[in-house]
């Protein structure tokens, strides 16, 4: 296994491409059979495709998302007035990866379980499960696409991931392979890499003492919290964080530091979360949220600062390492999945997320895309979709 990373901020998609795609060239030894890129929604995804697919060869698999802003890499952060975007490329001559990409259409959960089959297919490995799966998939359905996914090979294959995002939640994401392009799109690549791999799903906050139980809820929307309004009862917890808003209004910027948390599993009787992202307060002091809240479900109020989501990326890379007992030196490359909350909130900062992720890794590439949801895998093997979350995912050389 050998990877590459490629970057630019130029205006120019041309530029841009051209810029990214030289320095993977002037890196990678062997030829690429897998380009992975992801771009701020700025840039025009039809001619991002038709500029990607003239200059990749045509037996390298493309495959591509919106991401917040821009992208980074183990060469830093890359934002420039909204414009950004980063290339990986995969050479790996034993693996095998298998691209679908649909359009949701009225049934996520369908169309996601079509498109692993179509991956499956497409790496040539019929009736083989992956080691892993990488999804990009359009905010709001992605509960359902694990399900799709998981209906067909499983809930203990891992799946990582983000959803697409844009600069402004004005839904200009968008998702697009070397034959398709979708705006609503489930893209799903079906991973055999020839070398071992790794992961981690976390987050970098901590559990508050203030917790209650969802008394009444509607698919991403509490509407109440130990039976009152849902808003009243966070409002109180976060100790007047939304008196402005308890009438109507979003609260996604001020909530970044203060989201939910529910349960996901215990490790030694200490519990790991899946956090949720307050984003609206609407009528009737309901909360609408990025994930799926289910009424019985004890949420808890939790804490993060710029300080601990700076910090965290790196920690989880390393986290993994040592689990592994791997070194620097074994490591061809990384992808990470890092919420674009997150990177809202402490943007000033992100060269410092990339450093550490940098360092963590042994100075080994890896890029990062900034998402509207997240998807990993907690260490009970199961796969979840979470807000202000952190997937990190290791390739070893061999």
């Amino acid at each position: 296994m050998e990877i590459a990373t490629g970057n630019s901020t130029h205006m120019d998609t041309t530029k841009a491409v051209s810029t990214a795609w030289s320095q993977i060239i002037d890196k990678l030894n062997h030829k690429p059979v897998l380009l992975l890129c992801n771009a701020s929604a700025n840039y025009s995804a039809s001619a991002l495709k038709k500029y990607l697919t003239e200059r990749v060869p045509e037996s390298c698999k493309v495959a591509a998302s919106s991401s917040c802003l821009g992208a980074m890499n183990n060469s830093g952060y890359h934002s420039t007035e909204g414009y950004g975007l980063g290339l990986i490329a995969f050479a790996d001559d034993g693996g095998d990866f298998g691209i679908s990409l649909l359009s949701q259409s009225d049934n996520p959960e369908l169309v996601a379980a079509q498109a692993i089959r179509e991956a499956i297919n497409d790496a040539d490995r019929p009736g083989e499960l992956p080691d892993l799966v990488w999804m990009s998939a359009a905010p709001g359905s992605e509960e359902a696409v694990l399900d799709g996914i998981a209906s067909v090979i499983g809930r203990h294959v891992p799946v990582i991931g983000g959803s697409s995002a844009d600069n402004t939640i004005s839904g200009e994401w968008w998702q697009f392979s070397r034959d398709s392009l979708e705006t609503d799109g489930v893209l799903l690549i079906a991973m055999y890499p020839q070398c071992q791999i790794a992961l981690s799903f976390h987050s970098g906050y901590t559990p508050t003492n203030h917790c209650g139980t969802v008394t009444r809820a509607n698919g991403r929307i509490i509407e109440q919290i130990n039976n009152q309004p849902a808003a009243e009862v966070y409002n109180s917890w976060t100790q007047g964080l939304v008196d402005t808003q308890l009438s109507g209004g979003n609260i996604l910027q001020v909530s970044t530091f203060q989201p939910l948390g529910r349960e996901a599993g215990q490790i030694q009787n200490v519990p790991y979360y899946a956090l949720l992202h307050p984003e609206q307060i609407l009528d009737h002091g309901s909360i609408r949220l990025f994930a799926k809240v289910n009424t019985g479900d004890l949420l808890t109020l939790m804490s993060g600062s710029p300080d601990s989501l700076s910090h965290r990326a790196g920690s989880v890379a390393s986290g993994i390492l040592q689990r592994q007992n791997w070194d620097g030196s074994q490591i061809a490359g990384a992808l990470v999945v890092y919420c674009a909350g997150c990177m809202l909130g402490i943007q000033t900062r992100m060269t410092e997320v990339a450093s550490g992720l940098h360092n963590a890794l042994g100075h080994a590439p890896f890029h990062g895309m900034f998402t509207f949801g997240e998807q990993g895998c907690f260490i009970d093997g199961i796969n979840h979709h979470g807000n202000l979350m952190i997937s990190v995912v290791i390739f070893t050389q061999s």
